[in-house]
């Protein structure tokens, strides 16, 4: 099966990047995850995640954590938890309605990479792997389709400063954002679930 259709063999006929392509899949492309990328995925600490809903218009959101947060659990099994958030879950009420996503992995340190994984995914809410992630109130499964790293050249080199205090810890309490409190949405914030 090719990751190719026909929008993407028309621009590169028309760029001539046809055979380049080809290569690019035959050398890097696969639907398994190798013990490499599995040690880039636990290692960052945010990802780029892209649904669509079932007419398939098209939403992309921010998933962070603590490094490790997302997870390669088999070669064909990659999870992350789902925090919580701002209650709207377009994501995950994108992922019932149309299984087919794409993550974005990007490193962006001394060392840039970035990973892409497509494949479809299933939203439970109840799997011993969750007791392993703090904060978790549903996950992720992800089954990739396919798994393809790419050209870190255009990855601006950044320094993470700090990690985020609503990263969810198994030793300390839920920090709350300060929106919640706001008169315009406390009335209606639900309360956290266990």
């Amino acid at each position: 099966m090719s990751m190719y259709h026909d929008g993407n063999r028309n621009l590169q006929d028309a760029f001539g990047s046809r055979a380049l392509a080809d290569r690019l899949e035959e050398k890097l492309w696969r639907e398994r995850f190798t013990e490499g990328d599995a040690a880039f995925i636990a290692a960052q600490s945010f990802f780029f995640l892209a649904t669509a809903d079932a007419q398939g218009r098209p939403d992309c959101s921010f998933k962070g954590g603590p490094p490790g947060f997302a997870r390669v659990a088999a070669p064909d099994l990659l999870l992350f938890p789902d925090y919580d958030g701002n209650g709207m879950f377009k994501s995950l009420g994108n992922l019932a309605a149309n299984p087919h996503v794409g993550l974005l992995f990007i490193a962006m340190g001394d060392k840039p990479g970035r990973l892409r994984v497509n494949g479809r995914a299933e939203v439970v809410a109840a799997d011993p792997a969750m007791a392993g992630m703090p904060g978790a109130q549903l996950m992720v499964k992800v089954t990739p389709t396919d798994i393809f790293p790419n050209c870190p050249r255009y990855i601006p080199r950044m320094i993470l400063e700090a990690a985020s205090p609503y990263a969810p810890a198994a030793d300390a309490a839920p920090l709350e954002p300060k929106w919640k409190a706001f008169p315009d949405f406390a009335d209606v914030v639900p309360p956290r679930r266990a």
